[in-house]
């Protein structure tokens, strides 16, 4: 059985809220609420869902602020957010959709076309989509966040998840640690470099628990790539 999509609905108005609760949990959507742009940034980091409906107006933190933290950050960059706002000029539409908006509904709407706005894009983000990377005797299922390495579970801290996914995703290539820190922690996030070393050692050490070969080589004065050895 397939896995209802996640949605974060971060929206202050109560009669909008449970407009949306109600139609998209019909829809056969799995609906998270939230009522400020604070609260609102929080869950979609810990939530991670596959949609976000941003409303422009915010207390605490506005929608384009929100939205701007949103893809500064590795895990949070790639989320698509339609952004919800009773604001219809032309000027703020395009505000919103150069700040990384993938679509822009002004209130009031008709639920059967946002609905079908929702249904579009994350169409359009599973088209080709991987659920599971493989490499060699390790598995990464992205939708589970779960590691097994020769069917055994391996437990991987978010940033080591990430870690890994990025080079499953790449393998043979080797990269930096200063690529690294801007394709896994992102541009506006500021970490030393030897904080990669430090992942990068908890994942050698998480991923070899089963006594399996070294799959994180380390290319002196280059950095690190990722290869099935045998």
């Amino acid at each position: 059985m397939e896995t209802a999509k996640k949605i974060l609905v971060i929206e202050d108005e109560q009669d909008i809220q449970t407009l949306l609760d109600y139609n998209l949990s019909q829809a056969g959507f799995e609906i998270i609420l939230c009522e400020n742009g604070e609260d609102g940034l929080l869950l979609a980091i810990e939530s991670q869902p596959d949609l976000i409906l941003l409303d422009w107006m915010l207390p605490l933190l506005s929608g384009i602020e929100v939205l701007r933290q949103l893809r500064s950050r590795m895990d949070t960059r790639d989320i698509p957010v339609i952004m919800l706002t009773a604001r219809g000029e032309e000027g703020d539409r395009l505000r919103g959709l150069d700040g990384g908006a993938d679509d822009y509904v002004t209130k009031p709407f008709s639920p059967a076309e946002l609905l079908a706005r929702v249904r579009a894009i994350i169409r359009r983000q599973t088209r080709g989509y991987d659920a599971k990377l493989t490499g060699g005797d390790i598995e990464l299922d992205l939708e589970q966040k779960r590691v097994k390495r020769d069917g055994t579970s391996i437990h991987l801290g978010p940033t080591e998840f990430r870690l890994l996914e990025h080079f499953m995703r790449n393998q043979g290539r080797v990269y930096s640690r200063d690529q690294l820190l801007d394709s896994v922690w992102g541009n506006d996030v500021y970490v030393g470099m030897r904080t990669v070393d430090v992942h990068i050692r908890r994942l050698r050490k998480a991923i070899n628990i089963t006594g399996g070969p070294d799959m994180i080589r380390t290319v002196r004065s280059m950095g690190y790539s990722f290869e099935v050895r045998d």
